[in-house]
């Protein structure tokens, strides 16, 4: 595999496989490989986008974003700074070698925004228009129009009655276990 030059980027690693739509801004320090982005989307500094993952149009990934294998974002979503997409809910280096491995997929829909920090496990589902809160960790799918945060991400109650909207999902909104009520 070889790698491409980016006009006006010294240091972008954008690889021969990768699938640039049109007028795709991609940020020095990239790594980019067998993946596809859409048109006019921009790709921050320091982010690694793996073999696999397609990002819509107009997107906005952020710096230090890693985005991996069986990820798929659809348009018009933003990114925020370092966040992590996970493909492996039960990593094993056993399971690896004897080529066993289970790839967990990730959905991001339409016009969802994911804060900075955010860590979305494998297996996740996320709707269209959703926010997840900045260092949410998201361990179940999330609906669309729905609010989470906190770890692990729920929705939020709270920010849903500001806006009026309907915090109906499968997250459980109950608030997080105090010290008091953690066994142990």
């Amino acid at each position: 595999m070889g790698y491409r030059e980016i006009p006006g980027r010294k240091f972008a690693l954008v690889g021969d496989d990768v699938q640039l739509g049109r007028d795709v801004i991609v940020y020095e320090f990239a790594n980019l490989y067998g993946c596809t982005i859409g048109d006019e989307s921009r790709i921050g500094t320091f982010v690694e986008i793996q073999r696999g993952a397609t990002i819509g149009r107009r997107c906005r990934i952020q710096s230090h974003t890693f985005i991996c294998d069986g990820v798929t974002i659809e348009d018009d979503v933003f990114i925020g700074h370092g966040v992590v997409f996970v493909n492996d809910n039960h990593p094993n280096v056993a399971d690896t070698i004897a080529g066993i491995w289970t790839k967990s997929p990730v959905h991001v829909g339409a016009g969802a925004n994911i804060g900075s920090g955010a860590i979305i496990l494998g297996g996740v589902n996320i709707g269209a228009k959703a926010t997840i809160g900045a260092g949410a960790v998201v361990t179940r799918d999330v609906p669309p129009g729905a609010t989470v945060v906190g770890v692990p991400a729920r929705v939020s109650l709270r920010i849903a009655a500001m806006f009026g909207s309907d915090p109906t999902s499968d997250l459980d909104p109950s608030p997080p276990a105090t010290a008091g009520e953690i066994p142990g």
